[in-house]
């Protein structure tokens, strides 16, 4: 079986109601995604945000009805709504299992900590790895933010300590933690898919009895030793004394999804609270990081 695949770069304003034409005219799926490389790693609270430039997929059955269709209707929003002209081909059925696995191989960050596909093994004898299936949210270690925070902790040595991962996504971090001998860590996100991934990859990887899964309200008070968040540059000058009060003295600090622009912004909002080290780069993503004040 073949599908047609139509996608639109637009405005976050359009999406609801290019969105609701498509399903009208008989897609299959509609999908949103990122149309200009800009990641939503972790919105505040009680928002639904989408990127300055989405890209809005649809999906309808091969057949000559459906393409007309499809071509009119592409006409119709470009004409009323001014969108760029639509991206259209065709889909030819594979097997989506192995395309996904091919996609998304083992790969190595730091010293020992390694990420794999669920049913892949690393080519290490010595090597801590996280089975993990990206399931319903962000998180493989393949973007630069998540890459710089698993190699921080392959290098903090969690061994006997305790672990926040705030803005936990699919739980990647956390669970790397526990696997690299933490006692307990505390899994945070907003988003209930979030917390359901990170459970269920945590099972997975037979550390459930160390991790606690939880809403930022429940996330309990007393100190960590460790504590990563991968989210945005507003949100993390937000909650940087939150964050603080999370760090016992002389714990740590990692935080990242910061564009090399924004770091000086970052590192004054934690100044106050951390000795901070020299931030770590990777592209144009940073991380900082730094030591908990007496």
């Amino acid at each position: 079986m073949a599908w047609i695949q139509i996608s639109f770069v637009v405005e976050p304003d359009h999406v609801p109601l290019i969105e609701a034409a498509l399903e009208n005219a008989g897609a299959l799926a509609v999908t949103l995604g990122d149309a200009a490389d800009e990641p939503l790693l972790e919105p505040p609270p009680g928002t639904t945000p989408l990127w300055r430039q989405v890209r809005l997929t649809a999906l309808y059955p091969d057949q000559p009805q459906a393409l007309a269709t499809v071509l009119a209707l592409s006409r119709s929003l470009a004409a009323h709504l001014d969108v760029k002209k639509p991206r259209l081909e065709r889909i030819e059925d594979r097997s989506w299992e192995k395309a996904w696995q091919d996609d998304f191989a083992p790969a190595r960050f730091g010293r020992r900590l390694w990420i794999c596909p669920r049913g892949q093994s690393a080519d290490d004898p010595d090597a801590v790895v996280v089975a993990l299936d990206p399931g319903l949210a962000f998180g493989t270690g393949r973007h630069p933010t998540t890459a710089l925070c698993l190699r921080w902790l392959d290098e903090v040595e969690p061994t006997g300590k305790t672990v926040i991962d705030y803005g936990c996504g699919s739980g990647v971090l956390a669970i790397a933690a526990l696997r690299l001998g933490a006692v307990r860590a505390v899994a945070v996100d907003h988003d209930p898919q979030a917390l359901e991934a990170t459970r269920a990859n945590a099972e997975h990887n037979t550390v459930t009895d160390r991790l606690l899964c939880c809403p930022p309200e429940a996330v309990p008070e007393e100190p960590a030793d460790l504590l990563l968040a991968n989210i945005l540059a507003g949100p993390l000058v937000e909650l940087a004394s939150r964050l603080a009060a999370l760090v016992r003295a002389g714990g740590r600090i990692a935080v990242s999804g910061i564009l090399y622009d924004q770091s000086a912004r970052i590192m004054a909002a934690y100044a106050p609270w951390f000795r901070l080290d020299r931030p770590r780069t990777a592209d144009e993503w940073v991380l900082i990081s730094g030591r908990r004040r007496p």
